[in-house]
């Protein structure tokens, strides 16, 4: 059944402030950073124009300084023979650097566990083992994300970085980036026990605003899950409380000093699996997460904090593939797309009805060497941009100022795509960002957008510019598909590849003509795409203003 969009949008009514509240990522492999693929890809990511925050795991981590699949290192603590630490932040600075030249921010993960740092017991099943995790694969097994050996010695370490963060980069730019400690220690990521984690914490609070009284230091960047007693909430709980009124292990007062929450949602999982069955990812199911874990925040009085979900993504693998499970050919395509605006646009909904500051982190990068479109969670294959990553571009060009925004959905039917969007203004130009999305990627139907400006401020000549992502445009996995599903791109396919993989236009720029402050448009929108009309006055009339249908 064909479905019809009424929207509407009137410029003389304000929404609010439109805060561009998405500007975030994240991957594992912190190496990747100064790869050619991964430099390449974050000087896109910082040409979108507001800068974006970036987060990566294995900061602190041992090992050969070189990236691959969930792992990375950067050797800033190893130990001599007579066991006197040796700090190198040769490795951190080329990783910031890299940030900071290309207009982005760090999202400093103060994690895992230095190989000379960590604690040779194993805190699950009390087995010990080598105190120095001799063997490399014995450390990147369970020495990682062991609690530190020596607190004092992690104070030691977290202070002489944070003061050689502040002696080359100063504490004015500092001042800018986010610190956060760990990643998920609720799972298999900490080793520790909660109250050990609260521990470290405190040491790693003392130590940073000793040299950097301004730095913000968050956590406890928990998993999600919509459970209110599950372990996410307790261990977010056992944290928040602890930080709230506990004994502080360093210094022996009360509370310690908290500058953001964080936590993480995900719309489902997935594992290898060769004769998987179709398994989709769940709005739905990302937003009563974050619904549990908030609740658990407003409870332990940290509501008026700034929320960071420090990873926001539809699952919970990055690194698995097509080939691990055929489900995951979906971030290849333009329901990727869909749906992080879907989940975006609701968090901003959610975030209102809160009354919470919520910031999604799209954990999503590119991998070196893996075969074109290989189905990671990424933004890029092959120096290839997916059509997320236009998104990205789409979400980039919104401007601030909200404008009332009205769609009304004519079907009887209930399980129809969601449609929703924004308006606002960027200068003189009116802009509509529409999205349309269902959770089922063999969804085809497309709805007719009927789209009525009202009380605009001019009449006259106007020009309408519509981009579009959806199955046919601004999407390189169509043209991939189109030749053949190349593992390996020859260099004319790959040139027909790159060619699609930017923002393109649903039609070309249209001339139309506003009357009594008023226009009405046409247009297709299909189960999983998302459109942006731009709306600029003072050009000449022409054509008609339905032939983007």
């Amino acid at each position: 059944m064909q479905e019809n969009i009424q929207a509407r949008v009137d410029v003389s009514r304000g929404a609010g402030e439109l805060k561009h509240r998405w500007n975030y990522i994240g991957y594992d492999e912190c190496n990747y950073t100064h790869s050619p693929g991964g430099t390449a890809l974050i000087r896109k990511i910082g040409a979108l124009g507001r800068p974006f925050y970036i987060r990566t795991h294995h900061l602190l981590c041992t090992g050969i300084r070189h990236g691959f699949y969930k792992w990375g290192s950067t050797n800033v603590y190893t130990e001599d023979p007579d066991g006197r630490p040796v700090y190198d932040f040769e490795t951190v600075d080329r990783i910031v650097d890299t940030w900071l030249e290309n207009n982005c921010i760090p999202f400093f993960e103060l994690g895992f566990m230095p190989k000379d740092l960590a604690d040779p017991r194993e805190a699950e099943n009390a087995v010990s083992y080598s105190a120095s995790y001799g063997s490399v694969d014995e450390y990147r097994l369970r020495g990682w994300c062991q609690p530190p050996k020596d607190y004092g010695r992690w104070f030691d370490l977290i202070f002489r970085l944070a003061v050689h963060l502040r002696d080359r980069y100063g504490e004015e730019e500092t001042a800018k980036w986010y610190f956060e400690l760990w990643n998920e220690p609720d799972i298999f990521y900490w080793h520790g026990t909660p109250e050990e984690y609260c521990r470290l914490f405190d040491y790693t609070e003392a130590a940073l605003h000793r040299a950097l009284p301004r730095a913000r230091l968050g956590g406890p960047a928990t998993t999600g899950g919509d459970d209110p007693e599950g372990n996410a909430a307790r261990f977010l709980r056992t944290f928040l409380e602890h930080t709230r009124g506990g004994t502080n292990h360093y210094s022996g007062k009360t509370g310690t000093r908290l500058d953001f929450t964080s936590f993480h949602s995900k719309g489902g999982n997935y594992r290898f699996d060769a004769l998987a069955e179709k398994q989709t990812p769940s709005v739905r199911t990302f937003l009563a997460n974050i619904r549990t874990q908030c609740a658990v925040i407003r409870e332990c009085g940290y509501a008026g904090l700034e929320c960071v979900l420090s990873e926001a993504d539809p699952d919970g693998w990055a690194a698995g593939g097509r080939f691990d499970n055929f489900n995951l050919n979906f971030r290849n395509t333009e329901y990727y797309a869909s749906w992080v605006m879907c989940a975006y646009k609701n968090l901003f909904d959610l975030a209102a009805e809160l009354d919470m500051d919520l910031r999604p982190l799209a954990w999503a990068f590119m991998f070196e060497g893996e075969r074109c479109f290989e189905g990671t969670r990424s933004l890029s294959t092959q120096g290839i941009d997916k059509a997320v990553m236009n998104l990205f571009r789409l979400l980039a060009r919104l401007g601030t100022k909200r404008i009332a925004l009205d769609i009304r959905r004519e079907s009887g039917e209930a399980d129809m795509p969601e449609t929703g969007g924004w308006a606002c203004l960027r200068g003189d130009t009116l802009q509509v960002l529409l999205y349309r999305h269902h959770d089922d990627w063999d969804r085809e139907d497309a709805a007719v957008v009927s789209l009525d400006l009202e009380n605009l401020p001019v009449n006259g000549p106007a020009l309408v510019t519509h981009y579009r992502i959806d199955r046919d445009h601004s999407n390189a996995c169509a043209e991939w598909e189109r030749l053949g599903r190349p593992d390996w791109p020859d260099d004319a396919q790959r040139a027909a590849i790159l060619a699609r993989s930017d923002l393109e236009l649903l039609c070309p720029p249209e001339p139309a003509e506003i009357r009594g402050g008023r226009l009405s448009l046409r247009f297709t929108l299909p189960a999983h795409a998302v459109s942006l009309l731009e709306l600029r006055p003072g050009t000449e009339q022409g054509a008609e203003k339905d032939s983007c249908i």
